[in-house]
């Protein structure tokens, strides 16, 4: 691949784990950084900070029942969780494919707050990749089935999240889509 990692957007939310990881990779490789927060949220990067305001955290506004059921789970009410579902939502709407790590459910959602960002990229029809860290794989969104696949990063714009705990295997697995994608 020749791809010019300075022609290239991360789009992430700078939080502990998989989107810190993400972040440090993009910085590595010469790729340009967008981290999506808003006031009172803690974020391990603050490289291309992007502080969202209420205006712009409400484009991201998605009645949490609807979270909650195509989830199949239920979320807080509380306004934190409200607003980093929000942010999410900022982040895949600019990133034309989705990176994350974490952990496929049996009911083929992915655990936590990274399945929001997971579910908003199969409602955008973005070409969707989750590192499994059970199964140390990466997973790719296929008619309506995950299928292992080896992602590259191949759009100019791409979103990158995950979970707060991410494994050794996990970081490593990442560094790897960067190599590929961009030595």
């Amino acid at each position: 691949m020749n791809n010019d990692p300075s022609q290239f957007t991360l789009y992430s939310g700078g939080h502990r784990g998989a989107e810190a990881e993400f972040g440090k990779l993009a910085e590595k490789y010469g790729v340009k950084e967008v981290n999506f927060s808003f006031e009172g949220h803690t974020i391990e990067r603050d490289t291309g900070i992007r502080m969202l305001n209420q205006e712009a955290l409400e484009k991201g506004n998605i009645s949490m029942d609807i979270v909650s059921a195509r989830l199949g789970r239920s979320f807080s009410k509380g306004n934190k969780i409200r607003k980093v579902i929000q942010s999410i939502f900022h982040m895949v709407n600019n990133g034309y494919q989705v990176f994350a790590v974490g952990w496929i459910l049996p009911d083929k959602t992915v655990k936590g707050g990274t399945g929001w960002g997971v579910e908003l990229g199969k409602l955008f029809n973005r070409p969707v990749f989750v590192y499994e860290q059970d199964r140390k794989a990466w997973f790719s969104w296929v008619n309506n089935e995950w299928q292992m696949a080896t992602p590259v990063i191949h759009h100019k714009n791409f979103a990158g999240t995950g979970t707060r705990n991410l494994t050794d295997d996990a970081a490593a697995a990442m560094q790897d889509l960067f190599e590929r994608s961009f030595k």
